[in-house]
């Protein structure tokens, strides 16, 4: 009878103070990058702080990258509750819902996105559509590029074959391009290969998958902004208690209001592409402005196409006024 008193004990507690004894969870957690990429590396000194500070209420378990969940399965995984958490960009799930791809053209940070109401509406469409909660952008001030083999005088892309993923697709197609989706890990072969003459990417990144070897040319400017989010299972989400959902929301914060470290990652990335030998294709200003416009029109025109009802909010929600 003596061993029932503590579980006795525990269960009135939990009745009466609102799971005051709650067990411990253990969140299974997978990244749709490259477990060497400095997305990962801040994702994993992330967990190790998370698990010291909350032994013995919630734990996260890093499964690993895309040798564990394929890149444009992260998404159904998480959806389905095959992981409970998962570090990844809309853009690699847009097989779950149309509307992730949006996150890229956020035209204001996070921060604003929570106080416009931007940041409720994106977990409002990502829990009905994606059985997901949408739990905290952790990279920002990452402008994408298109990073070439060969050279171009003008923004177009007419006879080139460039690597995309749904981050480019619109906006590459209606400079001429030839696209051709493939996961990360398959970029360097097609580059090596000739398959592809390019590739769009963020400025950061190029080095740890060592594209680099294999890139000439980068166009500026860049245009949108990469987005790289935490995402759970809706279920697994419901599932915690209050007091771990909040430490998990308050960590997750913390996380995200570290976002300007991408902006000095970014300088440090040029710095490095130029050390490197990647010479910029420099656009004048008038046809910088149009590339760019020409970025968020297609962007948009392609979301709303395949979103009606979300597209036109969205678009409302990330423009600045």
């Amino acid at each position: 009878m003596k061993k029932l008193l503590p579980a006795v004990l525990c269960a009135a507690l939990a009745f009466g103070a609102g799971a005051a004894c709650a067990q411990e969870v253990t969140l299974r957690v997978v990244s749709a990058f490259a477990e060497n990429s400095t997305y990962v590396k801040r994702l994993e000194a992330w967990i190790a702080r998370v698990n010291a500070e909350d032994k013995g209420t919630l734990q996260l378990n890093f499964i690993g990258g895309p040798k564990a969940i394929p890149t444009f399965e992260v998404g159904n995984a998480v959806k389905t509750g095959v992981v409970d958490m998962a570090l990844s960009t809309g853009a690699f799930y847009t097989n779950v819902m149309p509307e992730a791809d949006a996150l890229k053209l956020t035209r204001m940070f996070v921060a604003e996105q929570r106080r416009n109401g931007a940041f409720d509406y994106v977990n409002k469409v990502w829990n009905e559509k994606g059985n997901m909660q949408y739990l905290a952008r952790v990279v920002e001030n990452q402008p994408f590029h298109i990073y070439l083999t060969r050279k171009i005088d003008k923004p177009e892309l007419t006879g080139l074959k460039i690597r995309i993923t749904p981050v480019y697709r619109d906006f590459f197609s209606s400079l001429g391009a030839t696209v051709m989706q493939t996961a990360p890990g398959e970029v360097y072969t097609a580059l090596e290969r000739g398959v592809v003459d390019g590739y769009g990417w963020p400025i950061g990144g190029i080095f740890d998958l060592n594209w680099q070897e294999r890139t000439k040319f980068r166009v500026d400017p860049g245009f949108y902004d990469a987005e790289v989010s935490l995402i759970v299972n809706r279920d697994a989400w419901n599932r915690l208690g209050a007091r771990q959902r909040d430490f998990l929301l308050t960590q997750s914060r913390l996380l995200e209001n570290r976002n300007e470290y991408w902006k000095v990652y970014a300088q440090q990335e040029t710095e490095r592409q130029a050390k490197a030998g990647i010479q910029v294709i420099k656009l004048d200003s008038a046809q910088a402005k149009q590339y760019v416009d020409q970025a968020y029109e297609t962007g948009w025109a392609g979301i709303i196409k395949v979103s009606p009802v979300h597209g036109p909010k969205m678009r409302q929600l990330f423009t600045k006024k």
